[in-house]
Order: C-alpha cells, then sequence, then structure tokens
C-alpha cells in the first residue's frame, strides 16, 4: 500500500487504532525500529557499559567513554542533508532508503570492528569505533524517524510509534539481553559479531520497502548548500514564534531527563548489586523489553485515545517515580524480586513515555523538513540526560546509588512547571497528529 493510499484512509476511532496498526507501513516500522534499537546498548548505553566494567575500568572511565557516541545526540548538524539530498553511491534507491542502507551497512561494520577490540588493553581502538558507529547509527534513526513522518497521515503516528517502538524494544533486546548471554557463555568478541550479522535484516527491509511518495512542498526551498541548513530552523520557529519555539525545545530536553541521567550507570549498579550478567540479561534485557513493549503499545492506545497533552503529565510522572523503585535494589543488594519489581516500573513508564513523545515530537514537526527537524527534537530529548550521565560515575562514586536514584526522580520538578505553562498553549489532535502549538 503506498503512502498515498494509506493516507486516504481514516484512522480515528477504535476500528481506526487497529487498522493503523495492521497497515504495510507498520509492519515496514517494526523492522525499521529493530534496526535503529539493536546497536544502541552496544554503542551507547548499558551492554558497553557493562563490557567495561567487566574488563575492570572504573566508573569515572565508564562515564567518559559514554561520551564518544555524542553523535546520537548531534544528529540535527547533518539532517538538512539528509533532507535535501540521496547519498550519491546508493541515490537509486531513492532519497530516503540511499541514507538508510548505507548508514546500516556502516553500523554493521562498527559491530563487527568493535568485537575485535580489547578495551583491557586500551580503549583508543574503541573510541573511535564507537564514534564511527554512533554517527551511522544516527544518521539511520534520523532517516527512519523521516521515513515514519512521511510514509502514512498524521492520525496514524500513534500506531506507527507503537509499531516503530515494538522494533526497536526487540533490537534491544537482542543487543541487550542477547549480547549479554552471548558474551557470558562464548566471550564478548562472539557477541559483538553476532550483532554485526544480524544488522542485515533492516538492510533487507531497506531494500525491499517502498520510498514515500514525495509530497508538494508549501515552502519555496533554497537551491543553495546554507539554504538547506538554514530553512528547516528558520521554518520552526516561524510556525511557533521564538518564546512558544524555545519553551517547546526546553520541555522536549527535559521530558526523559530522569531516565536519561541513570542509563550510563545502570550496567554498572547491576553488576555492583551482585547479579550476573546472565541475570541481568534474564530481568533488564529480556523481561525489562517485554514490560517496556506492554509499555509501549499503552502508550499508542491512550494518545489515540485520550489525546497528547494529558498523556504527556501522565508519562512525565510516570518516567520520574519509577527511577525511586530502584531503590529497592539499592536497599535489598541481590535479590531478584526487588530486580524485578525495579525493572517493571522504569520499563513500563519509560515504554509508555517513549511512544508519548514522538507522538507529540512528530506533531512539532514540519513534514517540509522532517529528518532536520525531528532529528532537533530527538537529539535535545537525549541531551541534558546523556551529558549528566557522562559525569554520573563520579557523582554515585562521591555519594551513593540511593543518593543518586533519588535526587534523579527530582529532577521532574522543571518538566513539570514548564508544562504547566504550556498546557493552554498546546494545541494537539485528540488522534496524535496535527499542530501541536
Amino acid at each position: 500500500m503506498s503512502a498515498t493510499s494509506e493516507g486516504a484512509v481514516s484512522y480515528k476511532g477504535w476500528s481506526g487504532i487497529r487498522r493503523a496498526f495492521t497497515t504495510p507501513s507498520a509492519f515496514t516500522l517494526l523492522v525499521l525500529g529493530f534496526g535503529s534499537g539493536l546497536p544502541f546498548l552496544l554503542l551507547a548505553s548499558m551492554t558497553l557499559s557493562t563490557r567495561l566494567r567487566d574488563v575492570g575500568l572504573d566508573l569515572g572511565s565508564i562515564g567518559l567513554i559514554s561520551l564518544a557516541s555524542f553523535f546520537y545526540l548531534l544528529k540535527f548538524l547533518w539532517a538538512p542533508l539528509i533532507d535535501r539530498y540521496a547519498f550519491p553511491l546508493t541515490a537509486f534507491l531513492g532519497r530516503r532508503r540511499s541514507w538508510l542502507l548505507v548508514s546500516q551497512l556502516l553500523v554493521g561494520a562498527s559491530l563487527a570492528a568493535l568485537a575485535m577490540t580489547r578495551p583491557d588493553l586500551g580503549v583508543g581502538a574503541l573510541v573511535a569505533w564507537v564514534l564511527l558507529g554512533s554517527f551511522a547509527g544516527a544518521t539511520q534513526d534520523s532517516v527512519v524517524d523521516a521515513y515514519r513522518i512521511e510514509v502514512a497521515p498524521a492520525s496514524a503516528q500513534a500506531a506507527l510509534a507503537a509499531t516503530y517502538t515494538l522494533g526497536y524494544r526487540f533490537g534491544l533486546i537482542v543487543g541487550g539481553a542477547g549480547a549479554l548471554y552471548i558474551a557470558e557463555f562464548q566471550g564478548w568478541r562472539p557477541s559483538y559479531l553476532w550483532m554485526a550479522a544480524l544488522m542485515l535484516i533492516p538492510v533487507a527491509a531497506t531494500l525491499l520497502c517502498k520510498e514515500p511518495e514525495a509530497r508538494a512542498a508549501t515552502v519555496e526551498r533554497r537551491i543553495d548548500f546554507l539554504g538547506a541548513f538554514w530553512q528547516p530552523f528558520a521554518s520552526y520557529f516561524r510556525n511557533n514564534g521564538v518564546v512558544l519555539g524555545l519553551a517547546l525545545l526546553v520541555f522536549v530536553g527535559l521530558f526523559k531527563f530522569p531516565d536519561q541521567v541513570i542509563g550510563v550507570m545502570a550496567g554498572p549498579f547491576y553488576l555492583d548489586s551482585g547479579f550476573s550478567k546472565a541475570d541481568i540479561a534474564t530481568v533488564s534485557k529480556l523481561f525489562g523489553i517485554w514490560m517496556g513493549i506492554g509499555g509501549a503499545f499503552l502508550g499508542g492506545i491512550a494518545v489515540a485515545a485520550f489525546g497528547v497533552r494529558r498523556m504527556l503529565l501522565v508519562a512525565a510522572l510516570g518516567v520520574a517515580l519509577s527511577n525511586l523503585a530502584y531503590l529497592l535494589m539499592a536497599h535489598n543488594p541481590g535479590e531478584l524480586w526487588a530486580f524485578y519489581a525495579a525493572i517493571s516500573a522504569d520499563n513500563l513508564f519509560l515504554g509508555f513515555a517513549g511512544v508519548v513523545l514522538i507522538a507529540f515530537m512528530s506533531a512539532l514537526t514540519d513534514r517540509n523538513f522532517t529528518a532536520t527537524q525531528f532529528a532537533l527534537l530527538v537529539s535535545l530529548a537525549n541531551l541534558p540526560g546523556k551529558f549528566a550521565g557522562g559525569v554520573s560515575g563520579y557523582f554515585v562514586e562521591a555519594t551513593s546509588y540511593a543518593t543518586f536514584f533519588t535526587l534523579s526522580a527530582f529532577t521532574v520538578v522543571p518538566t513539570l512547571l514548564l508544562l504547566a505553562w504550556l498546557w493552554r498553549r498546546l494545541r494537539v489532535d485528540d488522534a496524535g497528529g496535527g499542530d501541536a502549538a
């Protein structure tokens, strides 16, 4: 089914929700989401930090090395090129798929190269390959986000966000639990090699899926190179105004901060609590991911049924309060029941919040500059917490894990205050699409 024919279908009401979840676009986003989720933990989060802790690195160094994946936070800087041009060597695939194919192949190559590194002998090569892999992974994410927004109408975005998140969570299961299981029984080298091979699945999806149909631009595009970078940002502030536009950007940046700030320390915390890599894989990246999938589908249904605005409040509170569940683990080290309880709360609300935020950011995005504007919003959603997470190891060493988790929950206060200011200024379609401001 083409983007045009899907756009002619209504996705409102409960029958519309079911219809949106069963479109060909939903299946495509499921597989592309898997490709986006697979490398993330291996390059930028828990699997990588667990590997580094496993070979004896201190928490401060692990936090700093995690900053090597900063390309995931800066993808809006080169997203204008993705919006304007096809990648030269693969341009025959179309503008979106040309970038997708190249980025997916680079991610696979980076994971294979990381398999051959020895961080116990030096982290230079590892950091270099994480830099390349995160650049390719961030590019892949930008293109998939643009593809999702362009392939279906706004009313279907909540459902597509949910199926994308489902695929992303499957990728996290494999890149988290799968990689840790293999590392436990075969070692880190086979683990990363298997992950590299699995990137062939989204490569196949890219080769088989259809390019979104080009839409007529509603603005006159400047043809010069500078215009490709300037216009998307000028359009955003023209549509929202300077004050409201800046407020929306700050709100997106703060929304997931409580979760982002603890992400780097999760793997070391699990190891320091007395759990093996197999325990971590089973509870955190197998059971936990399924809780996240449940939360994602709950978020997709809730946005479609109740609208984005009210769900923003529920999600923000849930993400912050779920951090307090980790106090159960801090006060009951080595107890599996506490591990399961903390992971249940964290992943359920994180999955819910992820879909709500995607639907909200999709509504903010001008389809004339899809990749650039959405990449800017996604980068901002991760940037503050990522940099805070980079120094979180030093904070934990100076205080304690319990203090760290408690204070992280209170970082939701600025988000709630800003949401209160934005409340009457947001105009979000009840089906999860339309103009947000």
